[in-house]
């Protein structure tokens, strides 16, 4: 059984990150827990790559990866201790 969780497809408004699985789940997450990707235009956040069989997604030009399994567990970092 594969328990990767894989990426198909990226998203973006001015609120949420949005990453559609491969198995059809969304992960919506607040452009606030990004503040490396706020600064970004719609463009630039446009030209991600999946990386890591499809497990992280990476913003190359800016040297910006993300798990996509860190989408699910993570905690804002404002909210970290």
């Amino acid at each position: 059984m594969n328990t990767l969780i894989k990426g198909k497809a990226v998203h973006f408004d001015d609120q949420y990150l949005r990453v559609e699985l491969e198995d059809g789940r969304i992960i919506l997450t607040p452009m606030s827990w990004y503040k490396e990707l706020q600064n970004l235009s719609l463009v630039q956040l446009q030209q991600y790559q999946f990386i890591c069989q499809n497990t992280g997604i990476e913003w190359s030009e800016f040297d910006y990866q993300l798990s996509i399994e860190s989408m699910l567990i993570a905690v804002p970092q404002k909210m970290a201790a």
